[in-house]
């Protein structure tokens, strides 16, 4: 193996994302060759030299990608003090240290990849790589064309510009409407947010996609590996240049959430 960037070692072996690990490098909890280090452009060659993180040897790790259908009810946290069920429990990985990439909160239901490679998830899971979510959503009222066109334009919550990428009414029956709305920001409860902002209160929500990823067998509570072609179309779609988004693809056709279990 060449020389690769600290963080980029300590992230592949499953110690968090990139971020998390440029952390615990300025903490001083790295050493490379019985060194400390703390600068973030250090780099290492995990295959000839012994590096540790607090003491332990830092060895690389098999990558595991999974695909849940989160129930409401769980938390996309490693552990929970209050005992609420954690996403990450749902795979069998007991021995790993696994983690979400992005969280949906604990009302939301719906597809989230849980995994131990930490590049992987930024780069799905950053608004600046641009790998769309989209979310199912049940509302109180009649939701109209014109607020439709609102959620496009965007609305500003809490000094931020919101946007979705795509929407569509799927049906209004009497006084509740369920629409399919695509996202690049993943803010916290950013759709339960614009849609009350428009008077609308949600009722129901899970995500249906993320990015062209979709399955529509896979049942709540329970879970599937990724495949690589999936992993690999995944990253393709976190590439887009700096300062441009991927075009939105409108996801296929499919089946309203009933509250499947």
């Amino acid at each position: 193996m060449a020389m690769e960037r600290l963080q980029k070692i300590l992230a592949a072996a499953g110690l968090g994302s990139r971020r998390s690990c440029e952390e615990l490098i300025v903490a001083g909890r790295v050493f490379v060759d019985g060194k400390r280090v703390t600068e973030l452009g250090a780099k290492a060659d995990a295959d000839t030299q012994r590096i540790d993180c607090d003491g332990e040897p830092v060895r690389p790790v098999k990558k595991l990608y999974y695909l849940i259908n989160k129930p409401k009810g769980y938390v996309c946290t490693t552990s929970d003090p209050a005992g609420r069920p954690c996403a990450v429990d749902i795979v069998p990985c007991r021995d790993q240290r696994m983690f979400t990439v992005g969280r949906l909160d604990s009302d939301t239901q719906g597809l989230l990849i849980v995994t131990n490679d930490g590049a992987f998830a930024q780069r799905v899971a950053h608004p600046r790589h641009g790998v769309t979510k989209t979310y199912e959503a049940r509302v109180k009222g009649g939701l109209s064309n014109t607020a439709k066109q609102k959620l496009l334009d965007g609305i500003w919550i809490d000094g931020h510009h919101c946007a979705a990428k795509w929407v569509k009414i799927i049906k209004r029956k009497g006084r509740e409407t369920v629409l399919r709305i695509t996202m690049q920001e993943g803010r916290n409860r950013e759709v339960r947010r614009m849609l009350g902002r428009l008077g609308h209160t949600v009722t129901q929500l899970a995500r249906v996609g993320i990015g062209s990823l979709e399955d529509d067998a896979l049942r709540t509570g329970r879970y599937r590996k990724l495949r690589v072609a999936e992993i690999q179309e995944l990253m393709g779609q976190s590439k887009a240049p700096a300062g441009r988004s991927p075009k939105t693809r409108r996801p296929a056709k499919r089946r309203s959430l009933k509250g499947k279990s």
